[in-house]
């Protein structure tokens, strides 16, 4: 009988993600003093190389993508039948079926999915400095249908391949499947609007949490707290090319970056998505 204990944070890369496993990791620790960045709560990502090759005892640099795929959703099962409490994964995959029956992540263990959402003229910005990368390039990562990170075959990764296609395709394949619930939080409402949107996703997870803890939460998860850890201590999920990986979270910040070619061509590919979660107005225009 599978218990129904794995929670996926899923976004597309720069959207909220670790922040708000940084707030998870504080509303569920009894400790004073804000979490270490470096010790999520978490079961680890879910692309993680080691975990899927210590669950199945195999070699997964022997594997084709493919193969691996069919695998992950039983390293993901026996992950939640070991498990006595919640199981917190952070995911950069976009949600797919395996030979169009078996979902990359099991249904039957699934309390739910996070889904955090951001305005992709931002996430474009941050994504290219995270990645050391310039702009145009990632335009072209944003708007490619068949991106996928760790999708290199002539060296190994520490992680495993994770399709993530475009923008829109990512947001819809967790926002639109009907095999898992999902929640969806714009990352512009955590900076916005912090209690009611912290406070909507806690009882989404039914984490029986009061008004006080929610806050405290938040608060020990500021961003100049998380900045400050990274700069004493460094985080360990930043790329190597980066500088830093907490880097402003300021909403609108493409505005100082992208010219009017730059923010035209992401709209245009991703228009439908952008009005849908009100990121364009009526006219088209950004609203963020």
């Amino acid at each position: 009988m599978y218990k129904k204990n794995t929670i996926w944070l899923a976004s597309y890369p720069k959207s909220g993600n670790t922040w708000f496993r940084v707030f998870l990791t504080n509303l569920l620790s009894s400790s004073e003093t804000p979490a270490n960045i470096n010790d999520l709560a978490e079961s680890g990502i879910a692309s993680s190389r080691k975990i899927f090759d210590d669950y199945t005892g195999l070699i997964s640099s022997d594997l084709t993508f493919s193969e691996i795929d069919q695998l992950r959703p039983d390293v993901y099962r026996l992950q939640s039948l070991e498990s006595s409490e919640l199981l917190f994964k952070k995911v950069h995959d976009k949600f797919y079926l395996i030979n169009n029956n078996q979902a990359l992540f099991p249904p039957e263990i699934s309390r739910g999915a996070i889904y955090l959402i951001r305005n992709p003229l931002d996430v474009l910005v941050s994504f290219a400095y995270h990645s050391a990368k310039p702009i145009e390039s990632m335009i072209t990562v944003l708007n490619d249908s068949e991106y996928a990170f760790c999708d290199r075959t002539d060296k190994l990764q520490n992680q495993l391949r994770q399709v993530m296609g475009s923008w829109s395709d990512h947001v819809k394949s967790w926002t639109e499947q009907n095999h898992i619930p999902v929640h969806v939080i714009r990352y512009e409402d955590l900076i916005n609007k912090p209690y009611e949107t912290f406070a909507k996703a806690v009882q989404f997870l039914a984490i029986e949490k009061s008004e006080e803890q929610i806050k405290t939460a938040i608060q020990k998860s500021d961003f100049e707290i998380l900045n400050k850890q990274e700069t004493e201590s460094g985080f360990k999920e930043k790329m190597i090319k980066a500088n830093t990986f907490f880097r402003k979270g300021k909403i609108g910040d493409w505005k100082n970056y992208l010219d009017d070619n730059m923010k035209n061509e992401v709209i245009e590919k991703h228009k439908d998505t952008m009005i849908k979660f009100g990121y364009l107005d009526s006219k088209s225009k950004p609203v963020f």
